[in-house]
């Protein structure tokens, strides 16, 4: 898992006051009735990986990248219904005095962007930060304070910062308020992904016009916020597939589940005992008696690793169950599956979903793995969940046992009424709960009735 340590992590920096103002003009400015519209465009278009995507589900921007999208609408928005830019609007006020001292920022903001910077040397409150960018190599001279014991070299910072129009250096820049900071991988790859889109969309419009770097972060700036966003949630995705879901004895919870149909026993016991990387579980005196007439007892294969189970494999007269830890493991075991017994397995569904649970910042920024444990009656519920669907639509499939008639159907003839019944008890008494938690997941006469089959006692 990523440590986090390497997590991207937002600051705050102090402003000069004359700037403040202005910024604070502009936001007021764009909260007017006649350009809220414009206003709400420009934060979705910045924020668009939460807004429209799927990372929004997943995990909330920081503070510091709604900031960052705000100045993107002060800034570098260009309104799509014909109007001037904010600040364009704003310097042509005359209804109201406006300062000098905040007047003057006007081009300074209308000329910055978007960029990442990184330290040139390890940042000491009370003096001056120097910041390269990684994208063109031009180096700023920044004030610092206070905020830069939450910097260092080695973290890159995605920011945005004004030229300082107090003095003739060409180099020298104030903060814009805030920025988020992330190792050197996440900045490596936020320029990568924001290259590749700017790559995409010259060859798609055919024009390459954006080869100077600050003018394509000026007008496309905001594609290093969606990059941001994708680092994000990859993240957060790299830290949920990492959750270890465990029973309340500890054991790993097996909640990826695939049913087959087959007809063939003896064949599948022989084919199951020679995969080496399962045992052969020993008989319990419950599967000994689970034959009922000519039907043979229930087999059992397991997976261990360290100790822990992490597969298991059981075998009825008519079907073979899967249980897996996690998807990839089960992915795995089908393939293998389909290598050895081919066509003799009949693919009757599979549930890869483990239990939806609200986990804590910390729990997924941890360095060990998130651990769930799941209750039986989670344990109950899914289980049904997933035997309810399979089963009801096992009842519309043909099966090899009724002449290739579907249950369904099989059920309303004479000949094969009773042979459903037994199809049915059998699945009945081999529910895959017994095992888990000592009782059906699912009511059987549910499936009984949906046949046209008259109901047990229970």
């Amino acid at each position: 898992m990523k440590h986090a340590s390497d997590q991207p992590a937002g600051f705050w920096t102090p402003r000069p006051s004359s700037l403040d103002g202005v910024l604070s003009r502009l936001d007021n400015l764009s909260r007017k009735p006649e350009l809220m519209l414009q206003r709400e465009l420009a934060h979705a278009r910045a924020l668009k990986p939460y807004v429209e995507g799927s990372a929004g589900r997943l995990v909330a921007p920081l503070e510091q990248e709604v900031e960052l999208a705000s100045l993107y609408l002060f800034c570098d928005y260009y309104p799509d219904d014909g109007q001037l830019t904010l600040i364009e609007q704003l310097r042509d006020v005359i209804t109201e005095h406006i300062p000098e001292e905040e007047r003057q920022w006007l081009d300074p903001l209308k000329h910055s962007y978007l960029d990442i910077l990184k330290p040139a040397s390890p940042p000491k409150p009370g003096q001056d930060l120097v910041l390269q960018s990684i994208a063109d190599g031009t180096r700023l001279i920044l004030p610092g304070g206070e905020f830069v014991r939450d910097l260092a070299a080695d973290r890159p910072l995605l920011t945005r910062v004004i030229h300082d129009p107090h003095t003739q250096e060409s180099g020298r820049a104030v903060w814009a308020g805030c920025g988020v900071t992330m190792s050197q991988t996440d900045a490596e790859a936020l320029l990568d992904i924001t290259s590749e889109w700017r790559r995409e969309m010259e060859m798609t419009t055919g024009s390459f016009s954006l080869g100077e770097w600050k003018e394509f972060a000026k007008r496309f700036g905001y594609m290093m916020l969606w990059a941001l966003a994708q680092r994000r949630m990859d993240a957060m995705m790299d830290a949920v597939v990492h959750i270890a879901y465990r029973n309340p004895n500890g054991q790993p919870y097996l909640y990826a589940v695939a049913l087959y149909d087959h007809h063939e026993h003896r064949f599948f016991t022989e084919a199951l005992s020679e995969m080496k990387e399962f045992q052969v579980e020993k008989s319990s005196s419950d599967d000994r008696q689970s034959g009922v007439g000519d039907l043979p007892s229930v087999r059992h294969w397991s997976q261990r690793e360290n100790g822990r189970l992490v597969a298991r494999l059981t075998l009825t007269a008519f079907q073979l169950f899967a249980e897996c830890d996690s998807p990839q493991r089960l992915d795995h075991i089908k393939h293998r599956l389909a290598a050895s017994l081919g066509f003799s397995l009949h693919f009757r569904g599979e549930t890869l979903a483990p239990p939806a649970r609200q986990l804590s910042v910390d729990e997924l920024m941890s360095d060990e793995p998130p651990t769930v444990v799941v209750t039986r009656e989670e344990d109950r519920m899914l289980l049904n969940q997933f035997l309810e669907k399979a089963y009801l639509e096992w009842s519309d499939q043909p099966h090899l046992a009724l002449t290739g008639q579907t249950p369904r159907h099989a059920a309303a003839t004479a000949t094969l009424r009773g042979k459903v019944g037994d199809l049915i008890d059998d699945m009945e008494r081999h529910d895959p709960g017994r095992h888990r938690f000592g009782k059906p997941a699912f009511s059987y006469n549910r499936l009984r009735a949906h046949v046209g089959l008259e109901e047990l006692p229970e």
